[in-house]
């Protein structure tokens, strides 16, 4: 009798890829890295990463992120937001913690919080 291998990983990134435009909310419990489009909001449990090549035009929401590619809207990060020297933020943030590269654009307000819950309601 075969055995059967039911294991879970829970460290599966899901992978938007250059060239792929998506048009909607996106939700999800896992890492996600963006290197194509989007145009819609974000929402996730674990790590965001957006590309030097990804874009998104919509509010984000997330445990921790890093961002090379461009972004405009609201971001709201529960731990550290890191800003890479290719970044292009239009938006206000609410972070735990913020570190941004030297050669980073960035446009609009920031808020450092430990308490999201209190920020995410405005």
């Amino acid at each position: 009798m075969a055995k059967e291998n039911n294991v879970i990983n829970p460290q599966v990134i899901n992978l938007i890829a250059k060239g792929t435009i998506i048009t909607g909310d996106i939700i999800s419990d896992g890492d996600l890295r963006i290197d194509g489009e989007i145009t819609g909001n974000l929402d996730t449990k674990g790590r965001l990463v957006i590309g030097s090549s990804g874009k998104i035009d919509g509010e984000i929401r997330c445990k921790s992120c890093e961002i090379a590619g461009t972004h405009n809207g609201k971001v709201f990060v529960a731990e550290l937001l890191s800003l890479k020297a290719s970044s292009s933020v239009s938006g206000d943030i609410v972070t735990g913690k913020l570190s941004i590269e030297p050669g980073a654009y960035f446009a609009g307000t920031c808020t450092m919080s430990d308490d999201m819950a209190r920020h995410e309601s405005k």
